[in-house]
This record gives structure tokens, C-alpha cells and sequence, in this order.
């Protein structure tokens, strides 16, 4: 019903930029907060950032400078900002989104597959 669609990862050097986008799309009343995760190989998936559908922002503490969320709401597109970029930043970065489907279905927890991002010395 909802489909969350990423993009804008590859291979960059340490130091460069990436953009990524996240574009939801489907049958739904709202889409509430929307955010990015990461996953390394090996570890955890982790909070990257979210944003609220007002735009208040919320960042993982080792990322806060480099990183930076914003949305579209009239395109029901998040974005990521990626700055100065390091190996450690090698991932999978997946889009995440808060959205009320229906009445009877206010906080449905959607994700999209995933994009890799990665980062060369």
C-alpha cells in the first residue's frame, strides 16, 4: 500500500557528498515522520536522522554537522545531505516513514529497501 522508494547511494571517495532521496508513494492519509537508518556490514541497523512532518529534526550524536535531513512534504520525499564523508560511513542506508494509512490504521512503520552507500579511502 505505501512504497518507499531510495536512491541517490554509490561509491565516493573520503571526503565527497552524497544526496540521498526517498520517495513515498501509494495510498495513504498522511506520512508522519520520516527518517534514515543504516546498516554495516556486521552490525546493528542504527538511527541516522528523522524528521517529523512539521520538520523538527532528530540526529544520531556522532553524525550532527556532517549529516543533514530535510523533507518535501508536497512530494512526500526525504532527503539526505551526506558531507565529508568517511569509510566508516559504509552502509546500507534505508528510508523509514511513519504513516497513517487509514483511520484504523494511523502508525503503520514502513521501509524501503535500502540503498548502498560507499565510502573509499
Amino acid at each position: 500500500q505505501v512504497q518507499l522508494v531510495e536512491s541517490g547511494g554509490g561509491l565516493v571517495q573520503a571526503g565527497g557528498s552524497l544526496r540521498l532521496s526517498c520517495a513515498a508513494s501509494g495510498s495513504f492519509l498522511r506520512i508522519n515522520t520520516m527518517g534514515w537508518y543504516r546498516q554495516a556490514p556486521g552490525k546493528q541497523r542504527e538511527l541516522v536522522a528523522t524528521i517529523s512532518n512539521g520538520g523538527g529534526t532528530n540526529y544520531a550524536d556522532s553524525l550532527k554537522g556532517r549529516f543533514a535531513i530535510s523533507r518535501d512534504n508536497a512530494k512526500n520525499t526525504v532527503y539526505l545531505q551526506m558531507n565529508s564523508l568517511k569509510p566508516d560511513d559504509t552502509a546500507i542506508y534505508y528510508c523509514n516513514a511513519e504513516v497513517s494509512i487509514s483511520i484504523w490504521r494511523l502508525r503503520e512503520d514502513c521501509w524501503g529497501q535500502g540503498t548502498q552507500v560507499t565510502v573509499s579511502d
